[in-house]
């Protein structure tokens, strides 16, 4: 969890306190997560079991740590699991430990795990603190509970015994007033991470990132900066990036952008961009461009045609070196 950014933010800039690198719940200026924030402040100071309901990647992980941090219990330990491939063990944490626990998925528990959780959920919920002897829960979930229940996948008593206290989180694509906040941050962690200064972004950029909807949320927001900071350059980053971001939705899981995928995009339009480059320098004598690249001059024409400039150039007169 990283600290709340202040309200006066420009993205790139340095206006912004030092965050550790990790999750982090940012604070934002939209209306819509006003009132989430809100909540939460009052969730912090209450020791109840709360279920937070979001889209994936919109941050439900991370809301969870801030409800801790700002709890009572901040100075114990935070701990989190994964419901998918947990055992009733593992859930003997529960009874034993003290702190917050984050239980992700909760539909993805077993049937045996749910009966041992209903049996570990305290049976009434005062306002205690930090000397509490159990943990305190917080449960997570993209799916529709209710549904779930009528599925016969999720305990109706358990679904009813802890969405009394529920938080739903909006999506990104609800909330872009705070996009220029999360790039920013999520810029300079990477820029922390790759020991590189933080990108300035262009209003082109980050009019791209306003018009686009997000379905992957936080996650696909975050992947994309990582990008831009790994590879250095905005137009070279933003040349893969665009086409990625403007891809149609139709069908859209809700995935966030895959780094691997962003990344290739990138590399195929700078490698583009290189080759051409090189050709126009070389006079297109593709021999003379392919020994300048250091690659075959059978694997220059390969990928030549794969960029769609395979009968472009000299005559292959003009090539002898």
């Amino acid at each position: 969890m990283g600290n709340l950014l202040p309200n006066s933010a420009s993205v790139g800039g340095n206006h912004f306190a030092n965050e550790p690198a990790g999750l982090a719940f940012v604070e934002g200026v939209s209306a819509s997560m006003r009132p989430v924030e809100a909540v939460i402040r009052e969730l912090a100071q209450r020791d109840l079991p709360v279920l937070v309901l979001a889209e994936p990647g919109a941050g439900k992980h991370a809301t969870a740590q801030r409800i801790h941090q700002m709890s009572q219990r901040s100075e114990q330990t935070f701990r989190w699991f994964q419901c998918l491939g947990l055992n009733p063990k593992d859930l003997e944490l529960l009874q034993a430990g003290t702190g917050t626990i984050y239980l992700a998925e909760l539909a993805d528990l077993n049937a045996e795990c749910q009966d041992r959780l209903l049996e570990a959920l305290p049976q009434s919920h005062g306002s205690g603190g930090a000397g509490n002897e159990r943990a305190r829960l917080i449960f997570g979930s993209a799916r529709d509970l209710e549904m779930e229940v009528k599925r016969g996948r999720l305990r109706e008593d358990l679904y009813y015994r802890i969405s009394g206290v529920c938080l739903r989180l909006p999506p990104l694509r609800q909330r872009k007033e705070d996009i220029p906040f999360l790039i920013g941050y999520f810029l300079r962690k990477y820029a922390r991470d790759f020991h590189r200064g933080v990108p300035d972004l262009s209003a082109q950029t980050l009019r791209l990132f306003l018009d686009y909807s997000w379905p992957g949320n936080l996650r696909e927001l975050e992947d994309a900066a990582r990008v831009l900071v790994a590879l250095g350059d905005e137009e070279v980053a933003l040349g893969g990036l665009r086409a990625v971001l403007r891809k149609p939705e139709a069908g859209s899981n809700g995935a966030g952008i895959s780094l691997k995928a962003a990344s290739r995009a990138a590399s195929r339009e700078a490698e583009k961009e290189l080759i051409l480059n090189t050709l126009t320098r070389t006079r297109w004598n593709r021999r003379r461009a392919a020994e300048e690249l250091q690659i075959s001059y059978k694997a220059l024409l390969y990928k030549l045609k794969q960029i769609g400039f395979e009968g472009y150039g000299t005559s292959s007169s003009a090539e002898k070196v």
